[in-house]
Parts: C-alpha cells; structure tokens; sequence
C-alpha cells in the first residue's frame, strides 16, 4: 500500500526526533582519562553529558557539578535530581566504595562492589583467578607478619614482586631484588591492609586490554602498552602512567586468540556465575612471555589512565551505545564496528612528579576553553591535573597535567603528531617521556 507523501514526511519527522531525543549522561571523575570518556560521549549529538566533579576540558562539553567521585551519597543524590538516562564511572575508588550498589535499578556502566574487588584486593583478584583457571604468576596471600619469611624464600633468586592488597592508584607494586626493601615493603602491606601478595617475577613484555563485558557477552577492544616508569629507558619510579600507545604489536592474532581462550572468555564465564553479573570494563594487565604466552598480572575494573586515551577515539561515534549496551546487558546485539587506526599520547607531569608534584603554574599554548575534536590525523589534549584561575588562565594542580594524543594510520605518525603538539605547550619545570612506543618501533629523534 502507498503512504501519502504528508504521512511518510511525518513519520520521517517522528524518526529524527526519536534520534535526537537527548539523554542525560552522568559522568563520575576528574582526569584525563574523564575528559577522554566525555570526548567519545559527546560525539554522539544526543549526549547531554553531566560531569562530577570533572575539570576544565569536560567542562567545554557539557556541565560540571561540585560533587566529588569518592562521595557516593552526593553522586546518588545528583543522579537523582538529574534523572540520568545513564551513569558512567570513571576511577575505581566509587566503584569499590559500592556507588553502583547505591544506585539500583538506574543504568551505569560499571561493577557492583563485589566486582570492583578484583581490583579492590590483590588477593581476591588471585583468588578469583584461580577459580576461573586463568594464567598469571605463581603467588602465596601472606596474611600474619611471621609467614613473610618463608614466602620470601619461595620467590628469591630473581626480583621478588610484592603487591599491596588494596587501591593505591597505579603504585602499589614494589619489584625490586633488595630483600630488605621487600620485607620492608611487605611489613608495611601487611599492617595496613591486612595482607599481602607475593609472586613470582615474570619475565616478558607487558600489554594491556580492555573488554567490555555483561551478562550477554564480551567485546576485547584493541590491545594497547602503558608506560609507567617516570624515566626514558622504563627507568625511575613507577607512576599513574606517562604514556601508551594503541594497538601494540606484541599482541598478534595468536596471542590475542590465546587472552580470549584462556582469559577472558574463562573470567566472563566466571564472572557472569555470580549473583550479580558484572557491567563494564574489565581491565586486563598482560605479560607475553617469549612463547607467545599471556599471563594475568592484575585486574583493573575501569578504564586505565592513559590506555583510555588511545582506545576511546576508536569507538567512533558510538560511545554511548556501547555503555549503555553493557548496563543494560545488551552489549551482543551491538553491531558497531572498532576503528582501525593507531594512537599515541604523551603525559605531561609537574615538576617533582611522582614524589611531590610541584603546581600552581601557568600552563603556557593551551586554550582551556577550545572544545578539542578527535580524529585521524589529528592531536589533541585531554586535560587532568589542571584547573582555571580567576583570569581563565590554566593552571597546573596536579602531578600529571594532562595528555596529548595523535591518531593516525600508523604509530610513528602518531607519534609524530602527538609530540609535535606537546612543542606547543609549555610549563615550567614540567617533564614527559620522549620515548613512547620505543618498543613497537617508534622512532624519537630527540633521543636517538
């Protein structure tokens, strides 16, 4: 039958409104890796994206509110009053303090508290490995101060690798060969969390992935390599990352057929057996042995800082369906495919960071309030450690400042992009790694 033309041109308008019917979005964090996740939000027109506490980057993309990511009560209560379509956290912290326990029945894109303990506690991660049968190092959980003798014996003749059982942003891992800073460090893990892990040293090369997973199934979005060493060469202190690039070569398709086989695939099983499934991002620290082998290293439950920054821009214009596929546990029936292209970003760090950051300065070729587009061969910068003064002048505020970021269709000229906007910028004092992606061949002019 033959519609008339005024009804099909109705039923067209109907189907526009339909698609552009805004959904309110609440995004929980303040980092680079928050302005990251707002990006890929906002390239989706029917975003209308709430930020808490967020910082001056999300604040060019939609409404900030003075409500801190750790207060769980203040964020159910702005959720709430916004009557979000959606809840997106970004760091752990909430997630393990039960935020998403808090907030019922209203969607979000994160696990519940008794998820978020994979990486909440290193000894339930393990344990929780150990149930599901996946690969990581060989451990002992030392709980009483008189057992950490002989479980230092076990793992020595190579560096002892002693993990703190509870949250501490990314340096919370001592690796060293010096067995009285080992005691030392476990000591002070035992009396302050309660217990302790200890674990074999693994050799090889470390990649990360990140899988979004519900109860319907599970999608590994590209494999991507952080660095977290301060220094050029993987030298000096660990940090919360000062750099990664995407995807990283050390995960072929064997390897990466081997971490959905033997990984993933075993902990979604594991996972989704609970009495709540789990809903969001699973974070998945590998080490790649020289077989091609994968092993566990750690379990985050959200979004790294900086591996967000490079896989972000490869969901397209997407983001919100993915999210609110996996908070709904419809995430196998999207269809959207995964960009192909390559990203790197470069942190830029405080002077001092990471011991004692020096802030309070003027951050110099930056536009704070310049809405940033990501795209192929571009770079941009996702604000973090950063604030406005009451000039509109931005302003260092923490240890690592923010990130740039350069997509293109190769990992030099990613590279190439990202270090040639990081030029631009200027801060005082300020540090970056002029090495990134050294290990997948990039070449650095500057250093060699």
């Amino acid at each position: 039958m033959n519609m008339p033309a005024a009804s099909v041109g109705l039923m067209v308008r109907r189907e526009r409104h339909h698609r552009m019917e805004k959904r309110r979005v609440l995004l929980v964090g303040s980092g680079g890796r928050e302005h990251a996740l707002a990006m890929a939000l906002t390239r989706d027109q029917r975003v209308e994206l709430h930020t808490a506490p967020g910082n001056p980057g999300t604040a060019q993309l939609g409404t900030n509110h003075a409500v801190g990511a750790a207060d769980v009560a203040g964020l159910l209560a702005l959720a709430n009053e916004l009557d979000v379509h959606l809840v997106v956290v970004g760091p752990e912290a909430p997630l393990c303090d039960g935020l998403v326990d808090a907030l019922g029945q209203r969607p979000c894109f994160g696990p519940v508290a008794a998820h978020a303990a994979l990486e909440g506690s290193k000894s339930f991660a393990k344990e929780a490995m150990q149930a599901a049968g996946v690969p990581t190092a060989e451990h002992v959980i030392v709980r009483r101060a008189g057992a950490l003798g002989d479980a230092l014996d076990r793992f020595s003749g190579a560096p002892w690798v002693i993990k703190q059982d509870g949250l501490a942003g990314g340096k919370g891992v001592l690796v060293t060969e010096d067995r009285e800073k080992a005691e030392a460090f476990a000591l002070s893990a035992v009396a302050t969390a309660g217990s302790v892990v200890i674990e074999a040293f693994l050799p090889g090369e470390e990649a990360s992935m990140l899988v979004l997973m519900d109860a319907s199934g599970y999608r590994c979005l590209p494999a991507s390599q952080d660095h977290k060493r301060v220094g050029e060469g993987d030298e000096g202190p660990n940090t919360g990352g000062m750099g990664a690039y995407c995807p990283a070569p050390v995960v072929t398709p064997e390897v990466q057929a081997k971490v959905e086989s033997r990984i993933v695939g075993p902990m979604h099983a594991h996972l989704c057996a609970q009495e709540q499934p789990y809903r969001g991002v699973l974070y998945v620290g590998l080490m790649i042995d020289q077989r091609g082998d994968p092993y566990v290293v750690e379990f985050n439950v959200r979004f790294g800082d900086p591996e967000c920054q490079v896989t972000m821009p490869l969901l397209g214009d997407h983001a919100l369906d993915w999210f609110t596929a996996v908070a709904q546990d419809n995430l196998a029936q999207v269809m959207h495919s995964i960009e192909e292209s390559a990203l790197l970003t470069v942190v830029l760090a405080s002077e001092g960071y990471p011991s004692s950051a020096v802030t309070g300065r003027i951050i110099e070729g930056l536009n704070a309030n310049e809405v940033t587009h990501t795209g192929h061969g571009r770079a941009w910068v996702n604000m973090a450690g950063l604030k406005l003064d009451a000039d509109a002048n931005p302003i260092s505020s923490g240890g690592r400042v923010l990130s740039v970021t350069g997509m293109s269709d190769s990992l030099q000229g990613a590279a190439d992009l990202a270090y040639a906007r990081l030029s631009s910028l200027a801060l005082e004092g300020a540090h970056y790694r002029r090495d990134i992606g050294a290990r997948a061949g990039v070449q650095h002019p500057d250093i060699n």
